[in-house]
């Protein structure tokens, strides 16, 4: 008994506060057991099962295991929130609907949508499954918000917006039918009355000389039901103590002697309103059978799935511990293998995964990146010029200097370092996320918290222990470019080449200055400047950043030497220097661009990759630790727990079906 996982048929109370909905119920149960007051007293949903204890049933009604039955004959009741414990007073019932309903709503009148399951044991009942709602009321009273009506009615659509569900609509027969709130909120999802029964009460308290014979022949209100009148006890009979068998001849006195209901006095009353409620019950289970046993098949499918997902308690002795941890290390380690070499099973169509995200650091982010660092970004013209100075002394060299365009090349190779340590924080950033991610992938690790943090640990480690030596490795490919400048290498331009390239451009702009202006005084360096002016507006070199003071002023100089401009052979000599450092500086950027990713592969994926399984088992294969490591969370026990619970309720709900349809039979 429980909160139902499908849409099961069930019988369902509605009426407004008063209307007599809880008398109608304790008459059907023949006991007192349900709170009682003016106001409105109930506040929460009460789902009642009613389980018939003298037979053990077939059809549809829940067999009952007349072992457990304490005494022949005798009556008790049984909580959902209570498990376990019995009630044979119903006084003490009534108390424990009272509390139960006050732990949650408050002792002031307020209301909640959580319900209250109870199920009754009793020979003398018809086996039903009723909800009793509270009742619709009109003004907010106590700790109640004020849109106290809104809330109890949309608490009432929920249950009987079910399609499964018959509604049982309680009117009182003192009062004028079209005001009554059950049958209005009734026609909102039942507009054709083709599930929804009429029941009414207080045909006692009605005027003298009027009678509800329209109502109950469906002159007034059309229901396909039809109408229950029923008499229940009054409120001077329930302080009185009048038993309920009693309210029963009672009731039946009444429309044996009333000269109107007289001649429909066997479909009055409510051992025939017990019996019509059975009989829609059952026969409306037996129409909704065939959806509900494939929709009960299906969940019992998805359960079992979802349960084989947690797997079985682990038992047995250390060698089945091991073998268990030894299979979960080669799921994860085949896992972060498939990753990292584009096998994985689990291939995302939304983003880059594994070795994908890996290639794309190597060669649309770090290759890239070195394709931005210019050879000559600050790296200034009269900086050039100062290095030359300073590396021919006190008399004017006849070449150009070798110190100064090794001491600038140098300090140029130097900037690539930074972005290739970045590089391999990258690739281990990828390779942590790529860890986490098969973690996912093994569906077990969920069960051991314990050991999927360990073996996370334990690869972090592997991890990080391999960054430092391939940050080295990077580091130490830098130095060896910067302890031997190869002017031998095949692509270098040279300096012959460099010189003449040199003449070349310089002649070019000296004859297109004497074409645009044959009377111009401009200088070499005039026309390189304007030269250079007009490849940066067409982007050639516009990451080149000019500095403004030179090695004058930081040596304290002054401007003057920043002022002067320089000589044809400095112009001559700085455009050679910097064809040669461009030249060089590309070779060597294309050397770590290829470098740098073979030596993370090698240092760091490749090592990991090869290393994991061997350092996992090293790390984790204990034979004192194989408790802890496969230790189940408190969480994937419960759930197993419920989704086991869940499946047998589902599987006697296939079970009481299969029942029904061969009773129908």
């Amino acid at each position: 008994m429980g909160t139902s996982p499908v849409q099961l048929p069930q019988l369902v109370v509605i009426g407004s506060q008063s209307a007599g909905k809880s008398s109608v119920l304790e008459n059907i149960v023949g006991r007192d057991f349900l709170p009682r007051g003016d106001k409105i007293v109930t506040r929460r949903p009460l789902v009642l099962q009613l389980v018939n204890t003298s037979v053990s049933t077939g059809g549809g009604d829940q067999k009952y295991d007349a072992k457990s039955q304490p005494a022949s004959g005798q009556e008790w009741g049984e909580f959902l929130h209570q498990k376990g414990k019995r009630f044979f007073d119903f006084e003490e019932i009534k108390a424990e609907i009272n509390r139960e309903t006050d732990r949650l709503t408050g002792t002031n009148k307020g209301v909640s949508d959580k319900a209250i399951h109870l199920k009754i044991f009793s020979p003398h009942v018809l086996s039903l499954s009723l909800v009793d709602l509270p009742g619709i009321t009109k003004n907010p009273v106590g700790d109640q918000p004020a849109n106290i009506e809104q809330q109890i009615r949309d608490m009432s659509l929920r249950y009987i917006r079910n399609p499964n569900s018959i509604i049982v609509a309680v009117s009182p027969a003192n009062a004028d039918l079209a005001n009554s709130e059950s049958l209005k909120l009734a026609k909102e999802v039942d507009p054709q009355g083709t599930r929804t029964l009429g029941v009414l009460t207080k045909l006692d308290l009605m005027d003298r000389g009027t009678d509800a014979m329209d109502v109950i022949k469906g002159k007034v209100i059309p229901l396909r039901l039809g109408f229950v009148p029923v008499v229940n006890r009054s409120q001077a009979d329930i302080n009185q103590k009048k038993r309920i068998t009693e309210a029963h001849k009672s009731e039946e006195a009444f429309f044996e002697s009333h000269p109107r209901y007289r001649q429909i006095k066997h479909r009055c009353g409510t051992p025939y309103l017990a019996g019509r409620l059975n009989g829609l019950l059952l026969g409306h289970i037996k129409k909704v059978l065939p959806q509900l046993k494939v929709r009960i098949g299906n969940m019992i499918a998805e359960n079992q799935e979802k349960l084989d997902s947690y797997g079985l308690p682990l038992t047995g002795s250390v060698t089945n511990y091991g073998s268990i941890l030894l299979q979960l290390i080669s799921q994860f380690c085949t896992n972060y293998c498939n990753a990292l070499g584009g096998r994985s099973p689990d291939v995302s169509l939304s983003e880059l995964y594994g070795g994908a995200r890996i290639s794309y650091v190597f060669h649309q982010v770090f290759a890239k990146g070195l394709l931005q660092i210019q050879p000559f970004d600050r790296l200034s013209d009269t900086d050039i010029r100062t290095a030359i100075r300073n590396a021919t002394g006190p008399r004017p060299s006849l070449f150009v200097p070798d110190v100064a365009f090794e001491m600038l090349v140098k300090r140029q190779i130097a900037r690539l370092e930074d972005p290739s340590i970045q590089c391999v924080e990258m690739v281990h950033d990828e390779l942590t996320k790529v860890a986490t991610q098969c973690e996912h992938l093994v569906p077990q690790l969920k069960r051991f918290p314990k050991l999927r943090d360990q073996m996370l640990d334990c690869v972090h480690d592997l991890l990080q222990a391999q960054v430092a030596p391939t940050k080295k490795m990077i580091r130490d490919l830098v130095a060896m470019e910067l302890s031997y400048v190869n002017t031998n290498h095949p692509d270098f331009v040279g300096g012959s080449r460099a010189v003449h390239q040199i003449n070349r451009k310089l002649q070019r702009l000296k004859a297109e200055e004497k074409k645009r202006n044959p009377n111009s005084t401009a200088d070499l360096a005039d026309l390189l400047a304007r030269d250079k002016k007009k490849d940066q507006k067409q982007g050639i070199t516009g990451h080149v950043r000019e500095v403004a003071a030179g090695m004058a002023t930081q040596l304290g100089f002054g401007s003057a030497q920043q002022a002067a401009k320089p000589t044809e052979r400095e112009v001559v000599e700085t455009e050679i220097i910097k064809s040669l450092i461009g030249s060089y500086f590309a070779i060597v950027r294309q050397n770590i661009t290829n470098t740098v990713p073979k030596s993370i592969m090698f240092f760091l994926v490749n090592y990991t990759k090869d290393r994991i399984q061997s350092s996992l088992v090293r790390a984790l294969y204990k034979d004192e630790n194989f408790k802890m490591l496969l230790s189940e969370s408190s969480s994937i026990s419960e759930k197993r727990r419920q989704r086991t619970e869940l499946l047998a309720v589902l599987r006697r709900s296939l079970d009481i079906v299969n029942e029904v349809r061969d009773f129908a039979v």
